[in-house]
């Protein structure tokens, strides 16, 4: 299976690109959780254990899984030329600015690593240590720690969702909000150009180097037709307002409405899609609090470039139900709308759940209460291991990047 197709969020999950959790979780340590965006340092060796479930839930339900890891590394493997090109890139995104760092530190990569370990070497991280007596590099260098990192580590990575995001059969490449995160999109930019999957199949409607922030958790396809995404901590209205209008631009691309979702700014409510998913036709997982403040936007093609953009004064249920062309609509709340069970497990990621297939979704474990609440509406709720991966601040949803869905 080529290229991208993905026109709904519950359509039968056919291609799903992950990253295994791998050694850049060991460079967290608490003094920086905070810069690097966790809350608390998950144990590895679980932490893998869990996403190994989760990857076999998804295969023994018919989806094949491919890791971002090996998609690059088979990117540098058909084309070595590009080895060079990639760590520089990385090198100079990850703040080494001057020749003689970066030679040194593109030497000691190449001399240590290649193929698969090259790639997750760069996700993991360069310590001073690892470049053994800097006597002669430079004071600073003297004075610091040897423990102290020259490039940061990618700890967020097992979130594939958020670096780009599939919209039909075209891709946004996302600019990301916080600086840690910003050189995760550089594996999806080589992987789109050049893997033999994607190279040339693939749209791009939104570009990493463009000015505004967009997160893939903040986009959500509706239909076909319709597109939702997230006002965020992460997604600002500048980012939606370019995505639309290049969408609109496209006569090939079939999206003709962007429905604008405002939801409160802060690290609880981080995407849209920690607060809302849909599980079938009919049916949406949603945190309770934000029905009061939410308001959404609906953004459809003006006159020329113009944009057409309208506040829409109705309340949710009757705003999905007619951009989704049906009946009505269900919003099941998370942790059942009980206020402290619902801000417990929506902070566990109650309602960030991955639709495989029309009422059958992979959630998290621990989020008993509102999981036995969506098994007696009648969802099919597979769940995962997530003591570890839940310390991260997201869930199946933000750990899968759906590639292919049946249309």
């Amino acid at each position: 299976m080529k290229g991208i197709c993905v026109r709904s969020e519950i359509n039968p999950l056919k291609k799903v690109l992950l990253h295994r959790p791998g050694r850049e979780l060991l460079h967290l340590v608490p003094d920086r959780l905070p810069e690097l965006l966790f809350d608390d340092i998950p144990f590895l060796k679980i932490a893998q254990e869990e996403h190994d479930a989760f990857a076999r839930i998804l295969r023994e339900n018919g989806a094949q899984v491919v890791y971002l890891e090996d998609l690059m590394t088979e990117v540098l493997s058909l084309h070595p030329e590009l080895v060079k090109p990639f760590l520089l890139q990385w090198l100079d995104e990850g703040n080494i600015k001057t020749e003689r760092w970066q030679r040194k530190l593109y030497d000691y990569l190449t001399e240590n690593y290649q193929g698969k370990a090259l790639v997750e070497k760069t996700m993991e991280g360069v310590t001073l240590r690892e470049l053994g007596d800097v006597s002669s590099h430079s004071l600073e260098d003297m004075i610091a720690p040897p423990d102290d990192l020259l490039v940061d580590p990618m700890p967020n990575l097992y979130f594939q969702r958020d670096p780009f995001a599939s919209v039909g059969n075209g891709v946004f490449l996302h600019r990301m909000k916080f600086p840690t995160r910003c050189r995760e999109t550089i594996y999806a930019d080589y992987i789109f150009n050049y893997h033999p999957d994607f190279a040339g199949l693939v749209k791009r409607y939104y570009d990493r180097t463009f000015h505004a922030s967009i997160e893939g958790g903040d986009v959500l396809n509706l239909t076909a037709d319709t597109l939702a995404i997230g006002i965020s901590q992460r997604t600002s209205p500048d980012g939606i307002e370019l995505a639309a209008r290049r969408l609109f631009a496209d006569p090939e691309a079939k999206i003709r409405t962007v429905l604008a979702f405002d939801i409160p700014n802060c690290r609880a409510f981080m995407h849209l899609d920690t607060v809302f998913t849909q599980i079938d036709v009919n049916r949406y997982t949603i945190h309770p609090a934000i029905l009061g403040p939410l308001t959404v936007y609906e953004i459809t093609p003006g006159k020329g470039e113009e944009l057409s953009i309208r506040r829409i004064d109705a309340d949710l249920e009757h705003i999905l139900a007619k951009y989704t062309g049906v009946d009505g609509v269900e919003l099941i709340p998370c942790g059942g709308g009980d206020p402290i069970a619902a801000a417990r497990e929506q902070w566990n990621d109650g309602s960030n759940t991955l639709c495989i297939a029309p009422g059958k979704i992979v959630v998290y474990e621990r989020n008993d209460v509102t999981n036995a609440i969506l098994r007696d509406k009648g969802i099919t709720v597979l769940e995962m291991p997530s003591s570890e991966l839940s310390r991260g601040r997201g869930g199946p949803r933000c750990m899968s990047m759906p590639l292919i869905r049946a249309e």
